[in-house]
């Protein structure tokens, strides 16, 4: 191989280099990313403590009270929803979830039958029984009552449709529970005039 190929080769080389350089450096220039001289968005979190004041606690009307007025018919019909995973009459088979005749006041995963997941197993040794404020809290919120049910259903966050239902589920029995008396304080709540009208006379 003679001088000149040498050079041919060499000069390849080197221009090679070149445009590969070149290409590089009008790359950063074209792409180059220079941050804003001032940013878009501002977000401001309000500090605790500040502002108009802590935020009002909505009110909690025991499922005692809410029984009460509670419309057992109206409980049935709200209940449909419940159906594709529940069968509600006296000897009916388990589905999805288990049968639920005479399930007030019956054991917590106590259904004969049926496989219950480990949450609801669980939650059956803490809470013993399906009183009617266990019933409750599990039909307002299922996943936060009991962790790690099986159960998908969101929950029920309407106070009159809960209490219909539970007074539903109350005459799927032999002989159903009594109702529970609401609170004192409820009762007397209810009881006293409102403001601007007059006690009554004795």
């Amino acid at each position: 191989m003679d001088s000149f190929e040498i050079n041919k080769i060499i000069g390849a080389l080197l221009g090679t280099v070149f445009v590969v350089f070149s290409i590089t450096l009008v790359s950063d220039a074209l792409f180059a990313a220079h941050p804003p001289a001032n940013p878009g968005y501002i977000i401001e979190a309000e500090e605790e403590g500040h502002g108009a004041g802590p935020a009002e606690e909505e009110e909690v009307v025991s499922i005692a009270t809410l029984l009460q007025d509670a419309d057992p018919a109206a409980g049935e019909a709200a209940f449909r929803k419940c159906q594709a995973c529940h069968t509600a009459e006296q000897g009916g088979a388990n589905k999805v979830g288990p049968n639920l005749w005479g399930i007030v006041n019956r054991a917590i995963a106590g259904h004969e039958g049926f496989s219950y997941s480990a949450g609801m197993r669980a939650y059956a040794e803490e809470a013993g029984t399906w009183d009617y404020e266990n019933l409750n809290a599990f039909l307002l919120s299922p996943k936060g009552t009991v962790s790690g049910t099986a159960m998908a259903f969101a929950g029920l966050r309407k106070d009159d449709e809960r209490a219909d239902i539970i007074a539903y589920l109350r005459t799927l029995a032999d002989s159903p529970a009594p109702l529970p008396e609401p609170p004192a304080a409820e009762t007397e709540a209810a009881e006293a005039p409102a403001e601007g009208e007059a006690a009554p006379a004795d």
